[in-house]
């Protein structure tokens, strides 16, 4: 005689469904993130803590990612996009990365140097000779070269604002932060592909670096996402400023490689794991980036009260007990955002805020998970 199967009721199957997805969950909210100095702090955790300092900070909006042993292992976002109408942030927010974009040039730079298209060490001027250089630097300005402008070694000012370009020293000899001599190498990148530097640049750019990197939603000029997904600076006083081209000096048409990126952490944090798995470039070429190219002198004050030391190829390096730490800050006032990465500890760090905080987070930021910067 063949017996039947025993019947199991829909509420036991019910059951341990609910059970197996409790346990699931459970398991998920248990994942620990491991911070710098190697303590660890489950996901729950720090989410509680991130929060209580966004809100101790009156900072109205953030996207924050963290990668442990090279890989994400943390992203969340906190906070309203825009304070009037209280929407609020979600994974698909873009923020303004401003100085963000100087790493991420420095990789695509490197890109180029590796195609043989752009020689590191061959004077710029040879490509493309800079049309408003000050009188008294036309000759010093011929030896830049690009190794120079991503140390930040040609002199340039920060900004030139529309004036004569007057170099502060013999390039080379010295350091001086400069987003106009990035302008002029994203210049001589779109010259030598044929291509200038407005949107044909940024879809260079993303072909060689957010395609393979899976940054869908980053870029340097103004889209359609941007329009749909972009949250609203935030002056001092918590107020909303802009979300779009039409306020600043930027009209969302140029690459400005200095400032205009767009991004949030999650697709930024995949270009600080390129950076900690050397993925993309070869390994010379990492080395190359990460090495030292600007020595800070002694009164210099980023050396003075950060405790930087120099510059690598897009970074600043500050040495830690924990390595050489490897780092960039953004500032568009109205948003700010932070980057670093820790090769020797396979560690890395990437937020952005639609506001000025930037400083006092971070500061609450390193009794949780630092020191970060």
């Amino acid at each position: 005689m063949i017996q039947s199967k025993p019947i199991i009721k829909q509420g036991f199957i019910l059951s341990l469904l609910v059970l197996f997805f409790s346990s699931c969950c459970a398991q998920s909210n248990q994942k620990t993130i491991k911070a710098v100095d190697g303590t660890t702090v489950s996901a729950s955790n720090l989410d509680k803590k991130i929060d209580s300092i966004v809100q101790a900070v009156e900072m109205p909006g953030l996207s924050i990612a963290i990668i442990n042993d090279s890989q994400l292992v943390y992203h969340n976002t906190f906070g309203v996009t825009d304070t009037k109408t209280k929407e609020p942030v979600n994974g698909q927010t873009i923020f303004e990365g401003a100085s963000l974009s100087k790493p991420i040039f420095a990789y695509f730079t490197m890109r180029m140097v590796e195609q043989g298209i752009l020689d590191l060490d061959r004077p710029l001027y040879e490509y493309l000779p800079h049309p408003g250089i000050a009188e008294n630097s036309k000759e010093a300005y011929k030896t830049i070269t690009a190794r120079m402008v991503l140390s930040h070694r040609t002199g340039f000012p920060n900004h030139s604002n529309g004036e004569p370009v007057e170099l502060a020293f013999t390039p080379g000899t010295n350091f001086m932060y400069s987003g106009e001599a990035f302008q002029y190498l994203a210049a001589v990148i779109g010259k030598l592909n044929g291509i200038g530097f407005k949107s044909d640049l940024n879809d260079l750019f993303q072909k060689e670096v957010t395609e393979p990197l899976n940054m869908p939603n980053s870029t340097f000029v103004w889209d359609d996402y941007l329009a749909d997904h972009k949250a609203f600076g935030h002056d001092d006083k918590g107020k909303p400023t802009q979300n779009n081209p039409s306020y600043g000096g930027w009209n969302g048409k140029t690459f400005n490689a200095y400032s205009s990126l767009h991004s949030e952490a999650r697709e930024y944090a995949q270009f600080l794991i390129a950076l900690l798995q050397q993925k993309g470039l070869k390994s010379e070429t990492f080395v190359q980036m990460f090495k030292e190219h600007s020595r800070f002198k002694d009164h210099n004050s980023l050396k003075q009260q950060i405790g930087q030391t120099g510059w690598g190829l897009g970074m600043a390096q500050k040495p830690t007990e924990y390595g050489m730490m490897h780092m960039h800050t953004g500032n568009n006032h109205d948003f700010q955002s932070y980057m670093m990465v820790l090769p020797e500890k396979k560690f890395g760090i990437v937020f952005f805020t639609n506001s000025d905080k930037a400083i006092p987070f971070i500061q609450g930021l390193n009794s949780i998970i630092g020191p970060v910067f």
